[in-house]
């Protein structure tokens, strides 16, 4: 098992900050839909990413002795997507698309694909603080300030009020999406994984969510049995669900794990469960995070934890990675280096 972290911009100081951390494993923020070029800010300005865009971005972060294992990506929440999350009149040319971007991902040595199928995204209710004024996002499902990270605009709302959003439709439309794509992955070898809901509950702003469940990932992961169908395991989402209580999350730890289903692991604590819960520090949270490890572990799991949602602490200054800044990050990451040495008798990888 090995450490990670997620890059939004992969500037020289923060593969610098890479080399020197022993955050020897990235992974990278873009890919499908997106129109800037993979893990940048700058536009690409052309129809989509290329194979040529993720060679050189890969053999960049190589040229530090870093590794490249994946991509995070959210595809689904852009309108321009919605035929394929709800069955528009497009949606096969809309995977025709997506199915030549990954597989030029896959060319170029892009092992992973993790994305989410939330057209209206994350939401949340907003936030708490924790110890020493550090603040946190939290959500509760009787607040009445619930909201999309993202900013839906009207005319969004209005395309949404078009389509078929039932849930039959939607567990349709994502196992047609299943089915047609894995296996272009399974040819051009990138494994692809579903990030679950976030927060876990069946429905936000009239959309239901299909992805907060035990049986929910069951059933998902089913539709294709193939080690290319899988899951971005966001341990925090995971312990966000009701099935998390009374000791569920090992459970689903446990079983996925063994199948070979979880492609890379979110390794964050939350408060609590659904209807309410705050996200917390790595070693504050509800869920024992060693004898979390110790279970992916012992079901033969052999990938990577990476920091996820790091609280952000007074004063510091802005990572351009995943949510949180350089100092909570540092933590969150010294903490998995530690925990995994604990746990194997090794040093990561």
């Amino acid at each position: 098992m090995k450490n990670a972290w997620a890059v939004r911009i992969a500037t020289d100081e923060v593969l610098e900050t890479s080399v020197q951390l022993g955050v020897k494993n990235i992974i990278f923020y873009g890919g499908p839909g997106i129109d800037v070029l993979p893990a940048s800010d700058q536009p690409h300005g052309k129809e989509r990413n290329t194979y040529e865009d993720y060679v050189t971005l890969r053999e960049r972060i190589e040229s530090y002795g870093l590794n490249v294992i994946g991509c995070e990506n959210g595809f689904i929440s852009n309108p321009k997507f919605y035929d394929i999350a709800f069955g528009g009149p497009k949606r096969d040319q809309l995977i025709d698309e997506l199915a030549a971007e990954i597989t030029d991902m896959g060319r170029a040595g892009i092992p992973i694909l993790a994305y989410n199928w939330m057209p209206n995204s994350v939401w949340r209710s907003g936030g708490i603080q924790l110890r020493g004024n550090t603040d946190v996002t939290a959500w509760d499902s009787n607040a009445s300030d619930q909201r999309s990270i993202l900013d839906i605009s009207p005319e969004t709302e209005e395309l949404l009020a078009n389509y078929d959003t039932s849930r039959e439709n939607m567990w349709e439309c994502l196992e047609y999406w299943i089915k047609a794509i894995t296996p272009i992955a399974e040819s051009a070898g990138i494994k692809l994984g579903i990030h679950p809901d976030d927060p876990p509950v069946p429905e936000l702003g009239g959309v239901p969510r299909l992805l907060g469940s035990f049986d929910a990932y069951k059933r998902l992961t089913e539709i294709v049995d193939s080690p290319y169908n899988g899951i971005e395991f966001c341990q925090g989402t995971f312990s966000e669900m009701e099935d998390a209580r009374d000791g569920g999350i090992y459970e689903m730890i446990k079983y996925f794990a063994a199948r070979d289903k979880v492609l890379y692991v979110h390794f964050r604590n939350v408060s609590g469960t659904v209807p309410k819960f705050n996200e917390e520090f790595i070693n504050t949270g509800y869920v024992d995070m060693k004898k979390a490890m110790e279970t992916y572990h012992a079901a033969g799991y052999k990938g990577a934890f990476m920091d996820d949602h790091c609280p952000e602490i007074v004063g510091d200054s802005e990572f351009p990675g995943n949510w949180g800044g350089y100092r909570s990050r540092i933590f969150a990451q010294g903490y998995i280096q530690a925990m995994l040495e604990a746990v194997t008798g090794e040093r990561p990888e």
